[in-house]
């Protein structure tokens, strides 16, 4: 039998190949659009700490150090295509506080 592939992610502040459970996953939900196509709300961005919400993803370690440089780079904005709120970068460094 054939070992299981374990999935690998980026880290957006080290740039490190990890396995996708050792990472926390930051989302941006689907926008929501209307039969014509305009966009009526864009999507959410928040903190995903099952791996499971639907939309755009992007990874950082589990480490505060790799968090801070990501957002020094804005690596999480030049992931999303948009401005990133205060509220997710706050809510990031309180699940990555031991």
């Amino acid at each position: 039998m054939r070992p299981k592939k374990v999935p690998m992610r980026k880290c957006t502040g080290c740039a490190e190949m990890k396995e996708k459970r050792e990472l926390v996953r930051v989302v941006k939900a689907p926008d929501v659009t209307d039969e014509n196509g305009s966009v009526i709300q864009k999507g959410e961005i928040s903190v995903d700490l099952t791996g499971k919400k639907p939309g755009r993803g992007a990874y950082v370690c589990n480490n505060p150090d790799c968090l801070k440089a990501a957002r020094k780079a804005r690596r999480f904005e030049r992931a999303f295509s948009c401005k990133i709120p205060d509220e997710v970068y706050e809510r990031l460094e309180q699940e990555l506080r031991p």
